[in-house]
Order: structure tokens, then sequence, then C-alpha cells
């Protein structure tokens, strides 16, 4: 059994018709007749019924197909796949949380770029529900998220990345080496909108926590909560975010609840991954995965803060 009597029966059970097959693989319509006999007999099945010129495939020959497909798909994707590693070109594109752009994206992004120069990645910072759709849509290729519990979508985890209480450095918590959320009831609260998962997911720690901050502020990016906080509009919750300190912020770590998310990478189970979009995959789940490498969220401590329990 030969790849080109594969090609040449894949070609025949979509046109069925020998005379439209046979154009399509530029052979003659004898050729293509005895390649499909030849590949019968091997078999020892019909994969044809035949009438006159036209042709049905039979119950073997629709199984036959199924395999016959997969197998074609898998040599186009490794064929591209070793052209990439060769240098060969190809797109990515990436959907992200707001939340990830000042952590893991830029660190992933300069590593998957110093070994395939040549896949350009486009990105797309998105809030949660938006990312569910694209990936659902064929809008993206690959998201980075929190978990997604999607039809037709599978989701695989990272790394968890803490949460922190996010204070002006003159504020009675920061010099505390932990909080309890118990400590921010009423505190003014500058928070994500409802629709982010960050929002959920801080909504939830502080239901836990029986607290019940007033919402004075609810916007879309994390970098304008962390002004907002050093303008003293209020208190948050955040991951880490780099760079912000000179702002005159404090990041708090919390000591109730558990105040962690799990980050991962999602991608739609029904379309296939293209060859640069299965090679960022494979590259962004070993570098976590297998080297057991997490990102640097952890706040650089104040040196002027008296720590306090």
């Amino acid at each position: 059994m030969e790849l080109t009597q594969l090609k040449y029966f894949q070609a025949m059970a979509k046109c069925h018709h020998f005379t439209q097959a046979a154009e399509e693989m530029a052979i003659s319509q004898s050729a293509l007749s005895r390649s499909i006999q030849k590949l019968e007999q091997e078999l020892g099945v019909a994969l044809f019924e035949r009438h006159g010129r036209t042709s049905e495939l039979t119950e073997a020959g629709q199984k036959f197909l199924f395999h016959v497909d997969r197998v074609i798909r898998e040599l186009a994707l490794a064929e591209q796949e070793i052209q990439i590693d060769n240098g060969g070109e190809g797109v990515v594109h990436l959907s992200f949380l707001h939340s990830l752009g000042d952590t893991f994206l830029p660190l992933i992004l300069r590593q998957f770029h110093a070994r395939y120069p040549h896949i350009d990645v486009k990105l797309y910072q998105q809030n949660s529900s938006l990312l569910s759709e694209q990936l659902a849509n064929g809008e993206t290729d690959i998201c980075l998220c929190s978990t997604m519990n999607e039809p037709d979508t599978a989701w695989m985890y990272l790394w968890s990345e803490e949460m922190f209480l996010v204070v002006p450095e003159d504020h009675p918590l920061a010099q505390k080496s932990r909080v309890n959320l118990r400590e921010v009831e009423d505190e003014p609260f500058v928070a994500l909108k409802p629709e982010y998962t960050l929002r959920q997911q801080v909504n939830h720690f502080l239901d836990l926590a029986e607290s019940h901050p007033q919402i004075v502020f609810e916007g879309d990016e994390v970098h304008t909560l962390v002004s907002f906080v050093a303008a003293h509009l209020g208190v948050s919750i955040l991951p880490h975010v780099p760079g912000t300190e000179h702002l005159g912020v404090v990041f708090v770590p919390i000591s109730f609840p558990l105040c962690k998310r799990a980050v991962g990478i999602a991608w739609n189970t029904i379309r296939p991954l293209s060859p640069a979009a299965m090679t960022f995959q494979q590259f962004t789940i070993h570098h976590f995965v297998q080297d057991g490498e997490v990102p640097m969220n952890q706040p650089a401590k104040n040196p002027s803060s008296k720590q306090h329990s």
C-alpha cells in the first residue's frame, strides 16, 4: 500500500466519478481504476459500488476513508512542522486575558521568537467571555486564560498565580505581612468589570471571607486599577503587576482565603491546529509543565515597611 494509492482513493471518494477524480489527480482514468482495484485486492474488500463511471463508497470504504483522511492530514501537518523547524513560516492567532500581559506573555513570546523567528504571533487581548467566543468561532487558535469549560474546548493547566491585596503605601494595611480579607470590609474597592473572570474570582474570594467592600469603580485594565489605588480611590485584589510599585502601592499577601487562580492554555478540539499554532502550543506546554518553570509574580518587598501580622 502506497501513499499515492491512498491519495487516489481519497480523490475518488470525494468526486464519486472516475473521470473527475482522474483529472483532479492528473492521471489517466485507466491508471486510477487500476490503482483502486489493486488497493481493494490488498485490503480484500470492495471499497466502491460501481455504477458505470460513477461510484459510491461501501460501508468498508467509508470506514477506510476516515482513517485515510487522518493519515494524509497528519502527514501534511508533519511536513509543515518540519518546514517550520527548518526556518519555515507560519502564523499563530493568540488570545489572552488582559491581566496576563505583564507577566507570562512577554517572557514566553521572547523565548518563542528566539526559537521560531519566522512564526508570526497575532495577539488579541480580550475578556474571558470574548476569548471563548473567539475560540469557538475559529477567530483565534490558542487562548491563555483561567479555567475554560466550554463545549469542544480543551484546557490544560500551566501555573497558579497568587493574588494580593493592593493598597496605597500609606494605608494602614500596607505595613502588614499578611491580611485577612475580612479586614477590607466597608473599604472603597476598585475592580474589573463583572464579565471578567478575574473579577468573578475576586467576588468568590470576598464571599468566602464574608467581606463586603464598597465597589466605587469597575474598569477594563489592571493598570488602571493599580493607578486608582495609588490615587487613594480604593483598594483592590490583583495578581502582582511588575513595575507598579513606583506608583506608591503595596501588594500585601492574603492569609484568608487562599487567593490563587489557575492559568492555562486552551484550544478548540474540533478545529485542527495549524502547524504554527501546534508549535506554539507544544512549546508553551513544554516550557511550563516539563521544565517546571513558572513566571515570577512575587512583588518586591517594601524596604520601608514594618512587617506586622
